[in-house]
């Protein structure tokens, strides 16, 4: 399949740059894969769509303030030329770091930029030098390993602590404007409890507790897994053929009691619906793995790495409904949605809510297909 079949055109005025003033404001389209028809309906109205029965998978993971500005300390750094003042403002330009992903401990893996000359060996400022950061090895795309600590200060959650007193909300680069204070409430989910996301799931965004009230009043039952958002949701497929892309792995969990609930449901003919992306890459992971290893369990619970990469073809193992934001075009988001719903289908419903000026994205509106 080709990477362009799976390309809209969006105008710049539909990406919402903000959260609306109450999350369960949104709109939400709703769309059957039975028939092939949409709906145009309120977030607000997913309890009454609902038979009341659904299990609801949500991502409980918490965006930390990834994005940290900097400056290097100077070693290990190219020679800028013979005047001292050169080298100053060399090693005064803005260093930005994005950290992509937890390896161990203090250890993260990140996006730094400008990155072409940041040494292996470079230690990199922030703040007033109370958090450092050593480039301890190079990987592909860009990425460094960085290996932060806390010189004045060796109590056990310094680094994590000063990471997030210093850094910025990871807002997606299609929001153009700097993250505010109000960011740090609106771009994390009410269920938001452990993890070490770099991107919000999104499409537990639009709950609030009133609609869990609901939700619950009318029988639907609730839990949770943990994905750590990662690079993956921020790289594009850059292959033509969409099959050779190498999707990057993001780590989960999925607690017992929630694979235990959804193994249940699924042998009763109860819908699970899962809530964003995130919560689909996970159980569908879980489950192909514990198919592989012939498991007489739908999914164990426990953690694991998520490499699966989702595109038409493939078969759903245990999400039978989706609730989603609008994803960006050739990405592998949309492309997941595509095997969910269709690719005809699912562009189709996109170029609807384009012409209804739908919002797109991260702070934008919702779809549900079932």
């Amino acid at each position: 399949m080709k990477l362009e079949d799976f390309s809209y055109d969006l105008p710049e005025d539909r990406i919402a740059q903000q959260p609306l003033a109450q999350r369960d404001a949104s709109r939400m389209l709703l769309l059957s894969r039975g028939d092939g028809r949409w709906e145009d309906r309120a977030f607000a109205d997913l309890p009454e769509l609902l038979r009341g029965d659904e299990l609801l998978v949500v991502n409980n993971a918490r965006v930390i303030p990834a994005r940290l500005f900097g400056h290097r300390r100077g070693d290990k750094s190219e020679t800028i030329g013979k005047q001292s003042r050169h080298r100053d403002e060399y090693l005064s330009s803005v260093i930005e770091v994005l950290l992509t992903r937890n390896m161990e401990g203090d250890i993260w893996e990140a996006l730094v930029r400008p990155g072409r000359k940041v040494r292996v060996g470079e230690h990199i400022l922030f703040g007033e030098a109370d958090l450092q950061a050593e480039v301890i090895d190079r990987g592909e795309l860009g990425l460094r390993r960085l290996k932060f600590s806390c010189p004045a200060d060796c109590s056990a959650n310094a680094v994590s602590q000063t990471i997030d007193r210093l850094g910025h909300v990871p807002l997606p680069p299609y929001i153009r404007r700097s993250d505010e204070a109000a960011d740090r409430l609106r771009y994390q989910t009410i269920f938001a409890r452990s993890g070490n996301a770099v991107a919000a799931p999104t499409a537990g965004l639009h709950f609030t507790e009133s609609i869990l009230e609901k939700l619950r009043a009318r029988g639907t039952e609730i839990c949770a897994i943990t994905l750590n958002v990662g690079l993956g949701t921020f790289q594009p497929i850059h292959e033509e053929e969409i099959e050779r892309h190498a999707i990057h792995t993001e780590s989960y969990e999925i607690p017992d009691a929630t694979a235990e609930k959804i193994s249940s449901a699924k042998k009763s003919g109860r819908p699970i619906l899962a809530v964003g992306t995130t919560a689909v890459r996970a159980l569908e992971d879980a489950a192909r793995k514990s198919s592989a290893s012939n498991a007489n369990q739908l999914l164990h619970g426990g953690t694991a790495e998520a490499d699966i990469y989702i595109y038409p073809g493939h078969q759903f193992l245990v999400v039978d409904q989706i609730l989603t934001n609008f994803h960006l075009p050739r990405s592998s988001l949309f492309v997941m949605i595509s095997g969910f719903a269709g690719r005809d289908l699912t562009l189709g419903a996109y170029r609807h809510a384009i012409a209804e000026s739908y919002r797109f994205y991260s702070y934008g509106d919702c779809m549900l297909i079932r």
